[in-house]
């Protein structure tokens, strides 16, 4: 287990609260992401792929999670979801959630 440190982009947390009035239990299952995101770095989560191609200037891998579940979701078809992209800055384990 990975002793994380998370932050967030400003827009990240207004729309984490504009879903969660739709979704109800989002903001649960994010925290639960977050506990899961800490045991498994450096790793990452299974459906985690790193974004390529992003210029010469990006040196921070950004990541991206597709198809994470909340438990709204439930019943609504295989390719549902959200997508959680994310910079993992690993000299400081440091998570940015974009």
């Amino acid at each position: 287990m990975v002793d994380a440190e998370f932050e967030a982009v400003p827009e990240f947390p207004k729309e984490l609260k504009k879903l969660s009035r739709k979704y109800k239990s989002l903001n649960e299952d994010f925290e639960k992401f977050r506990t899961v995101l800490t045991i498994t770095l450096p790793n990452h989560t299974p459906g985690t792929f790193e974004i390529s191609d992003l210029g010469a200037n990006v040196k921070t891998p950004i990541y991206k999670v597709k198809h994470f579940r909340s438990r709204d979701f439930r019943g609504k078809g295989s390719i549902s979801g959200f997508r959680i992209i994310y910079a993992h800055m690993q000299n400081s384990e440091k998570i940015i959630f974009i």
